[in-house]
């Protein structure tokens, strides 16, 4: 008797734990609104393309794609709570531009963060002007070291030529 029970608090205990785990994995996410979803293979692994609007520069639109595990996958590699550290990106001009209060030093800012685990690992989007070439540049890049080197995509707007409004100089 001592044993079922025993065997019943254990399956209770991992019931728990898969459900606590699986409402973290929700809590990844970013501020970007997701426009696809494409399922890579018959484990559940998904390839997510979301567009992101940055809100300090109107009339550009960004486009990340990045993968996301499936339960089967977790399941099988043990590592629950983080996704790879991928993401690919591309920006383009969907109207006039105005640029507000941008970052114009060399580092730029932070547009856009997505979890990718539930602790340290993020996918971030950078904006850098780049004033010689007239040129917004868009830079996806993980915040955790992988393999001894960062995962990272490039984007740029060039500004030349289209219609843009500086509302105000960073």
């Amino acid at each position: 008797m001592t044993s079922y029970k025993s065997s019943r608090r254990a399956r209770a205990a991992q019931l728990t734990i898969v459900s606590l785990a699986a409402a973290m994995l929700t809590a990844c996410g970013g501020q970007g609104s997701e426009v696809a979803e494409i399922n890579n293979d018959w484990t559940g692994n998904e390839i997510k393309i979301e567009s992101l609007q940055d809100e300090k520069v109107q009339g550009v639109v960004c486009h990340m794609a990045h993968f996301d595990r499936g339960v089967i996958d977790r399941l099988r590699k043990g590592d629950w709570f983080e996704n790879p550290s991928n993401g690919s990106i591309d920006c383009g001009v969907t109207g006039p531009i105005i640029i507000g209060d941008i970052e114009t030093r060399r580092k730029g800012e932070e547009v856009f963060r997505q979890s990718q685990s539930i602790i340290f690992k993020k996918l971030t989007v950078r904006r850098i002007y780049d004033a010689d070439a007239d040129t917004l540049v868009y830079l996806v890049y993980s915040r955790r070291i992988v393999d001894g080197s960062a995962k990272m995509s490039i984007a740029t707007v060039p500004l030349h030529g289209v219609d843009v409004t500086w509302s105000s100089r960073g």
